[in-house]
């Protein structure tokens, strides 16, 4: 491709000029607590209803245990912990949804699944930039618009392999 094509491209959107921001296409959204997620539909396995997985011991709180998945040993991590979200009580909508991360399994916990939305990219608007400090947005990816609704992006794959969640070995997550 000759070099004076490119801005062209830009303009017409067909290369994008940021690798991980945000882009249009199906997101599972969710709930922890009063406010709404959207992650990625392609890293979504299944979702399950929750039941209570066997402990590991010394593992940090957010990771509640693994369950076995059809022959599979699944680490399960509760996103509203991990998170810092106000505790909520599991109950008959809290659900499991197993996400396919850099080929591993991996459960998240969440409140509910809501539904599966299709984003335009006129829809999704650039995470706020917030002190690092204060807080992390690391893995926010977007802020996406529907109607009166606000959902919030996240990067599913970085936050799942992240070196502080342990799940990935160093080699793996890079």
């Amino acid at each position: 491709m000759e070099a004076s094509n490119v801005p062209a491209l830009r303009q017409a959107g067909a290369v994008s000029t940021k690798a991980h921001g945000p882009k249009s296409g199906e997101y599972l959204t969710f709930r922890l607590g009063s406010e709404e997620y959207g992650i990625d539909i392609l890293k979504v396995q299944e979702i399950r209803s929750y039941e209570q997985p066997t402990r590991i011991a010394n593992a940090p709180d957010f990771i509640k245990g693994v369950v076995n998945l059809r022959g599979v040993i699944v680490p399960i991590v509760d996103l509203r912990l991990k998170l810092n979200c106000p505790t909520a009580e599991y109950n008959s909508f809290t659900v499991v949804i197993v996400l396919n991360v850099k080929n591993r399994v991996v459960g998240a916990v969440v409140d509910s699944v809501s539904d599966v939305l299709e984003l335009s990219r006129d829809a999704i608007k650039p995470a706020p930039e917030l002190s690092a400090a204060s807080v992390d947005t690391s893995f926010i990816t977007g802020i996406g618009s529907v109607g009166e609704r606000m959902l919030i992006l996240m990067d599913i794959e970085g936050l799942m392999s992240s070196a502080e969640m342990g799940l990935m070995d160093a080699a793996i997550a890079a």
